[in-house]
């Protein structure tokens, strides 16, 4: 064998051990993740709905006593806060929930905050001091049908919902829960869609 051939067997072997440093994890990795179902667990803090339901919006009303129009979530994120009773208890998880929403940063437009409730609350009072709140009034019949999809509003257990840009309920959080939760799972959510 000559010296040339030697040297273009050597330069071939060196292009193999090098390409293999790069080739042979991703491969253990491709193998890993579809053959051993080995993947990296994704945590919510939520409870995630799984399937998502979509929301049927009937018996809704908005502040102007206009019924509300069927694509109501559509093109928004919304953090929907149902609502018995508007206490002291709403305001201060309004005031959470704004908080979140400006957390958010430059994602901060892309998400509405949502009172949802049974006709006991002032809509002119909440309206006037939070400009970006959506209020809702289940008061129109079929109201109760729209409200017994969020199973706090019936049971009175307060508790937020995340609904996605297509109408769907996703998740829900109780409202005595981490609001750093609500927005690590917001943050990640905006990251990863390219809706709303």
């Amino acid at each position: 064998m000559s010296a040339a051939q030697a040297q273009k067997r050597s330069g071939r072997r060196q292009v193999l051990v090098v390409g293999s440093i790069f080739l042979v994890p991703l491969a253990a990795a491709i193998l890993l993740y579809y053959s051993a179902g080995w993947r990296p667990a994704v945590t919510a803090h939520g409870l995630l709905i799984d399937p998502p339901r979509t929301l049927a919006v009937s018996g809704v009303v908005l502040t102007d006593g206009r019924p509300a129009p069927a694509g109501l979530f559509a093109g928004k994120w919304s953090l929907v806060l149902p609502a018995a009773v508007c206490d002291e208890r709403t305001r201060a998880l309004l005031d959470e929930l704004a908080r979140i929403r400006v957390a958010l940063g430059k994602d901060e437009s892309r998400v509405r905050r949502v009172l949802l409730h049974a006709g006991a609350c002032s809509n002119v009072e909440f309206q006037s001091r939070d400009a970006d709140l959506l209020v809702l009034a289940a008061t129109a019949p079929g109201g109760t049908d729209f409200l017994a999809q969020f199973p706090s509003a019936v049971d009175g257990a307060p508790g937020i919902y995340v609904v996605d840009p297509h109408g769907n309920l996703m998740m829900s959080y109780p409202a005595s829960g981490s609001a750093r939760g609500l927005l690590k799972d917001m943050e990640r959510l905006l990251r990863l869609s390219n809706i709303g």
